[in-house]
């Protein structure tokens, strides 16, 4: 018998005993037995709290169980029901053959976009220098045989990993079974422009159309998604490792450059030659996603891994502040970031405000364009308080944390500021770490009315918030929020989305995201809501901001990326949130975008508050190339495109440097 056959029988009973005999809510001893090792847990630690130590929070995770049947040992990305991979090609590319719908039942399918031919680019394995195409016209997905590393591993370390090792492959070939959905099949989720590409070393004087505006001297910024290695299994594009790309402009000349985020989760599986932390949508999902996080914790056991420095992957925000760049994702502390003199990136490490932030903080931090403070959020979805308020002066001096009180762990994407409160959501997508016990996803829908939780900005606890209920209202993002004190209400712009759990969960309904108006009265506790544009023009409208000198402040025009075809971006538009006029840029045939960023032409307040410029990647995917495209707020017309090296995939969220700024970088 071989030694996956010895691990699984070992696997499936510590499984059955965990689903089906061990109470709810005792504390426990476990004990899983992983030939040639034994691995143990603390006596006294709950099911709940060792389960959730690696969802220390997520963002979100997919729904889907997987059922587990007699293994067949095939090749990570196989399914003996589905698609096949084909290794006998070339040693440079494999051809994929698309996994057959999912036919159970009861499935709620989402509606996708994503039908662009697959360019996945992953690195030689071990890891050596970045690879620098010269050009990316491949439409094949290029893969390279994988080597497993050993940093300095005693004898019984690599008789541990061994085991572990098996014990992983028989649960990836059970998982692999059965389709993945589209939310975790990474043939949708990293299909076309979505798919990660190769480090890129700064690349100068770019060909430039039109006349880059005399203005715009600094460096663009924007973060996104790119696994380093090939998914083994289910991957949902959040999943991927953070890497920022950079347009560097001075005095009208251009250069790009783009770099991982060296998080503490990259260096070691880097080093590794492999992934090995937990991916938090596409795998930790019921009965599956218990075993992997048992692996993963008996490799760090064993010292295999080093949970302990973060598993933050920094794909999702940027925000410059207190002469620093921070990359952000909220199941981390921020990265620490540097723009060097040439225009390239380096990682500085991870950053906790010199001792002060000792747990997560939310990818959305708010900074206010008067006070220059930053203000942010701490989540937690294993035990209360789930959620915390603070902000920083702007000398980077941390205010105690406000415990926010809720009754379950929310998941909390972003929040507002006005001049004088906090605007907290509270809504309907929740994490519930039980349900993977009953095979089911952490991450659920819950029919609780939806609220906002109105608190000063400089409250010192939490005893004066006001909840005020809004139904049936979920936003991932919040663009701005105003007081409106003659009215005793705090106005709202954020982009409704349903169904809520749309992005992570398949549904058999479309999605829509619709741009409201929300009025929260603070004196009677009651709300209105509003879709701001009329139903006969009404676009899916996600990412995107206002002027950010007016940020907290009553704003007219919001820029807001055209999701259509989803999750493609189309286009932008700027809407008159008063008027409910929309102005929409489109990039043209086959061609793609991101999140707009709106860059004031200069930061006084009683400038117009459309004077300025649109910048946003555009990629074309009929050329396949990519661009920075620079065009005008007032009149959308374009005023220049910068022609760049090498493809840039769709991505998150971007902000820019000045380069007054620059020149303070701590």
């Amino acid at each position: 018998m071989s030694g996956i056959d010895l691990a699984i029988p070992q696997l499936y009973l510590y499984l059955h005993f965990l689903f089906f005999l061990a109470p709810k809510h005792t504390h426990s001893f476990f004990h899983l037995n992983l030939s040639p090792c034994t691995l143990s847990l603390s006596q006294g630690q709950s099911q709940n709290a060792f389960l959730s130590s690696a969802f220390y929070p997520l963002k979100a995770m997919a729904s889907s169980s997987y059922n587990c049947a007699k293994p067949q040992i095939s090749h990570p990305l196989s399914s003996a029901s589905s698609s096949t991979v084909h290794l006998g090609h070339s040693p440079t590319s494999i051809s994929w053959n698309s996994r057959q719908p999912n036919r159970t039942h009861n499935i709620r399918i989402i509606h996708s976009a994503l039908h662009s031919p697959s360019v996945l680019h992953f690195p030689k394995q071990p890891y050596q220098n970045p690879l620098i195409p010269i050009e990316d016209d491949s439409v094949n997905v290029q893969v390279q045989p994988k080597t497993h590393r050993h940093p300095q591993w005693n004898l019984l370390q690599r008789a541990a990993a061994m085991a572990l090792d098996m014990a992983e492959s028989a649960l990836v070939s059970l998982e692999l079974q059965h389709p993945l959905p589209k939310t975790a099949d990474p043939q949708v989720q990293i299909s076309g422009n979505f798919g990660p590409v190769p480090e890129q070393p700064v690349k100068q004087a770019l060909p430039v159309t039109g006349t880059i505006p005399s203005c715009i001297n600094g460096v663009y910024l924007r973060n996104g998604a790119n696994p380093l290695f090939e998914p083994v299994a289910g991957h949902h594009f959040f999943d991927g490792d953070g890497m920022v790309h950079a347009v560097t402009i001075d005095n009208g000349n251009a250069s790009y450059a783009c770099r991982f985020t060296e998080t503490q989760r990259f260096l070691q599986e880097k080093e590794l030659g492999r992934p090995v932390f937990p991916k938090a949508i596409g795998e930790l999902h019921g009965h599956s996603g218990i075993a992997r996080l048992l692996l993963f914790y008996a490799r760090a056991l064993f010292g295999l891994v080093d949970h302990k420095q973060g598993t933050g992957v920094a794909n999702a925000g940027l925000v410059y502040f207190n002469n620093r760049l921070l990359a952000m994702s909220e199941d981390d502390l921020p990265y620490h970031l540097r723009i060097t003199p040439s225009g390239d990136l380096e990682t500085v490490g991870r950053y906790n405000f010199d001792d002060q932030l000792k747990s997560t903080m939310i990818a959305h931090p708010k900074i206010d364009p008067f006070s220059k403070e930053l203000f942010a959020l701490s989540y937690d979805v294993i035990q209360k308080p789930y959620l915390k308020y603070f902000k920083f002066q702007p000398d980077g001096t941390k205010s105690p944390d406000v415990e926010i009180p809720l009754s379950m762990p929310t998941m909390m994407h972003d929040f507002a500021i006005t001049e004088n409160f906090v605007v907290i959501p509270n809504q309907q997508v929740l994490f519930k770490l039980q349900e993977m016990i009953f095979g089911g996803s952490p991450v659920i829908f819950d029919k609780k009315k939806s609220s906002f939780g109105i608190l000063s900005k400089n409250a010192s606890d939490s005893k004066d918030i006001i909840w005020v209920e809004s139904p049936d209202t979920f936003c991932f993002h919040l663009w701005n929020a105003w007081d409106e004190p003659e009215s005793d209400e705090v106005v709202v712009i954020g982009s409704c989305m349903t169904p809520p759990d749309s992005i992570f969960n398949e549904c058999d309904e479309s999605l829509k995201s619709v741009l409201s108006e929300i009025r929260l009265n603070l004196k009677t506790g009651k709300s209105t809501r509003r879709p701001i544009i009329s139903e006969s023009e009404q676009v899916n409208l996600e990412a995107g901001m206002v002027n950010r000198n007016r940020l907290g402040r009553r704003t007219r025009y919001a820029y807001l990326a055209i999701a259509e075809p989803w999750p493609k971006v189309s286009g932008f538009a700027k809407i008159d949130l008063f008027t409910g006029e929309v102005k929409k840029y489109i990039y043209g045939h086959k061609k793609f975008g991101g999140e707009p960023f709106f860059l004031p032409r200069d930061d006084n307040w009683e400038s117009a508050e459309d004077d300025g410029y649109i910048i946003s990647f555009v990629h074309d995917e009929n050329s396949w190339k990519s661009e920075l495209q620079i065009v005008n707020a007032i009149n959308l017309q374009l005023e220049s495109s910068i022609k760049l090296p090498s493809r840039v995939p769709y991505g998150f969220h971007g902000t820019f440097i000045d380069a007054k700024s620059l020149i303070n970088q701590a």
